[in-house]
């Protein structure tokens, strides 16, 4: 006979890449967060006790795989192994942001599909389930046999344009690939979509190697895109839709990875604002004016509880 899993027997655990929005999630469940300690031995190894019971309980293990991908996803690993271990009943792995998600395919002879690689890794080491946020590459969850739920933040990122009321107002996608997010934005915003068409023989730099595919002429243009990293599209891409009439460019994306020189660009760039969520804690030099970010932990929160509850999570991934 199947029994539903008991709220009471649930724990959250958090690990170095991201404990201001590990803390955020725990509050709006009403929890504390489980108590373990990370240790790194002289040459670098990572150790890692949990120091409570995790035994019968089901466990919600908080983690992106961020900068320094490499170490977070050590730990990560390191610490399904502790909790399996410890004979947790579940380990429910939450990644707000899946590294690794963009070699998905062999694009040349000789490459491997890291991705892949990644979820092979979580399998392996006792992970029973992971939640995550606007994968790169939705098609990750197929390379798990384990749950995948992909939480989407495009409704968090409406809400926040929705309150500005723009007047006219066209979403962008940055090439083809983009379309679907794009659409969905566009749809809450009851906005067209246009397109950037990047010449990838071109000085990816210039302004002349991206062409506009759509009526954006005076009006207020916002592009969308599952991750910032060095922002080069989102600042060329600014530049020209500016060129060709935009009254004004914002930008908004889920995960802000924002490498150098990023930020500086940002800073430079005719954007109004960036606007990005928490999935990846931002240290003080990746913050400024131009940057904006909101939480996606009550999200995750109710992610989390939906399945702790046996609930439909299917909303959520609109």
């Amino acid at each position: 006979m199947r029994r539903d899993r008991d709220p009471s027997k649930m724990k959250l655990f958090t690990l170095n890449s991201n404990a201001p929005l590990a803390k955020e999630i725990a509050d709006h469940i009403g929890l504390d967060l489980g108590k373990s300690s990370i240790k790194r031995f002289s040459d670098g190894e990572v150790q890692i006790n949990i120091e409570e019971t995790a035994r019968g309980f089901d466990t919600y293990l908080i983690q992106s795989t961020s900068e320094p991908g490499n170490e977070y996803l050590m730990e990560l690993l390191i610490m399904i192994d502790a909790l399996k271990r410890a004979s947790a009943r579940t380990i429910n792995v939450v990644m707000p942001y899946y590294g690794y998600a963009r070699q998905d395919r062999k694009a040349r002879s000789r490459e491997p599909i890291t991705a892949k690689l990644i979820a092979n890794l979580l399998q392996s080491a006792g992970a029973t389930r992971v939640i995550s946020v606007d994968m790169h590459a939705p098609q990750v969850q197929g390379f798990f046999n384990i749950p995948v739920d992909q939480l989407k933040a495009n409704a968090l990122l409406s809400d926040y344009f929705i309150k500005k009321e723009f007047k006219d107002v066209v979403v962008i996608a940055p090439e083809n690939a983009g379309t679907s997010r794009a659409r969905a934005l566009a749809n809450n915003l009851d906005a067209p979509i246009a397109f950037l068409d990047k010449q990838r023989n071109s000085d990816p730099e210039a302004v002349h190697g991206i062409n506009v595919i759509g009526e954006i002429e005076g009006k207020t243009a916002i592009i969308i895109d599952d991750m910032i990293d060095t922002a080069r599209t989102v600042t060329s891409g600014s530049m020209a839709l500016i060129k060709h009439g935009a009254k004004e460019v914002y930008a908004c994306c889920t995960h802000g990875v924002l490498s150098e020189p990023a930020v500086e660009r940002i800073r430079e760039s005719d954007l109004k604002e960036v606007v990005i969520t928490n999935s990846i804690y931002q240290t003080e030099e990746r913050r400024d004016e131009k940057i904006i970010s909101l939480s996606i932990g009550p999200l995750l929160a109710e992610g989390i509880m939906r399945v702790q509850n046996n609930e439909s999570v299917s909303t959520l991934f609109e």
